[in-house]
């Protein structure tokens, strides 16, 4: 059986597998009453409340499977990008979790949610710096140049961690804003790591294309598995991904970009999460310093909603957006 063969069945049977385990985990999250707490500032989503949380459950655990499956005889590298996808995933579980037992929008303290991203961004971190297949190295986009950034890998590398864990979960505000923006990123990512994977193999770098191949059965069943929770977690949703699957996808993204040595090309693929990050510390720092608003709400995407734009038109406008960075993102690999 070919490569891209086991790749396609890797998406589908997590497609499957996602597809089957959501009607349940909807209905369970019904049962024990996990509905999500709206935001008082966000009075537009006051319909929604009470509506199911913890969807990224539905996404991750058919990928979490057939990532284990699919990797036999191949690389570890998907596996250790699951595992500290999954470790986002938990600590948001837990803040999701004290959200719907205590009844309100704010489950862990501020400090206690940076810790536990820090404590899982530093091993990742030290992972990627001693692994002989990523180490301090890092390919500039658009020129076939590298660069030994060394010790720097290490900071560098916990700050691509913590932001993107925090720009996807800023940018989780729609019904299935970050589903379908990571979907497109999802599809890019599967793309570029196919073409890192045949480069190997055309260098003849076996155990290198292992690895990514690996990688690749993780990319494509997580693929696989979100379009399954788009099913669910489209306009109106039936349940939302919460932090559980906001935090994890961040990781998972993380993971992508710096395990093939192209971090920089985040820029590209993770552009309207940046876009969340930007507008929430512009409107901070603006009212701070002049006390007056740059939006009428944080992040862009809610001022948007708040200018009359349907959330579906907005939805469309961000994964469009992703679609033709993300776009460019893989030319700059190709060149």
């Amino acid at each position: 059986m070919s490569d891209e063969i086991k790749i396609s069945l890797a998406l589908i049977t997590s497609f499957a597998l996602a597809m089957l385990i959501a009607p349940l985990i909807i209905r369970m999250m019904r049962a024990l009453k996990a509905g999500q707490p709206i935001l008082k500032y966000v009075d537009k989503h006051e319909g929604k409340s009470g509506t199911p949380t913890m969807g990224g459950i539905i996404f991750l655990l058919p990928t979490a499977i057939v990532t284990a499956v699919f990797s036999i005889g191949a690389g570890k590298m998907g596996i250790v990008a699951m595992a500290i996808t999954l470790s986002y995933g938990l600590v948001g579980l837990l803040d999701d979790f004290l959200k719907v037992k205590l009844r309100h929008n704010e489950g862990l303290k501020a400090y206690q949610k940076i810790i536990g991203q820090l404590g899982i961004g530093v091993i990742a971190t030290l992972y990627c710096y001693k692994n002989s297949f990523i180490g301090s190295t890092i390919e500039l986009p658009f020129c076939d140049v590298t660069v030994d950034i060394k010790w720097w890998f290490l900071p560098f590398c916990l700050f691509i961690y913590i932001a993107m864990t925090n720009a996807v979960n800023l940018t989780d505000g729609l019904d299935g804003l970050v589903a379908k923006s990571s979907s497109v990123n999802l599809v890019f990512y599967i793309l570029i790591i196919y073409v890192c994977f045949y480069k190997a193999i055309q260098m003849g770098q076996t155990f290198y294309a292992e690895q990514l191949l690996s990688l690749e059965f993780f990319a494509a069943a997580m693929l696989g598995s979100m379009l399954a929770f788009i099913w669910h977690n489209n306009h109106p949703a039936k349940i939302f991904m919460g932090d559980t699957g906001s935090l994890a996808m961040g990781g998972a993204l993380a993971c992508f970009a710096i395990f093939i040595s192209q971090p920089l090309i985040i820029l590209l693929t993770g552009i309207m999460y940046i876009v969340s990050c930007i507008s929430v510390i512009l409107q901070v720092v603006s009212f701070k310093l002049r006390k007056k608003r740059i939006f009428l709400i944080a992040p862009y995407h809610h001022h948007l909603e708040y200018k009359g734009i349907h959330e579906n038109r907005i939805v469309g406008f961000y994964a469009i957006i992703t679609f033709i960075a993300s776009a460019v993102a893989l030319i700059s690999v190709l060149v």
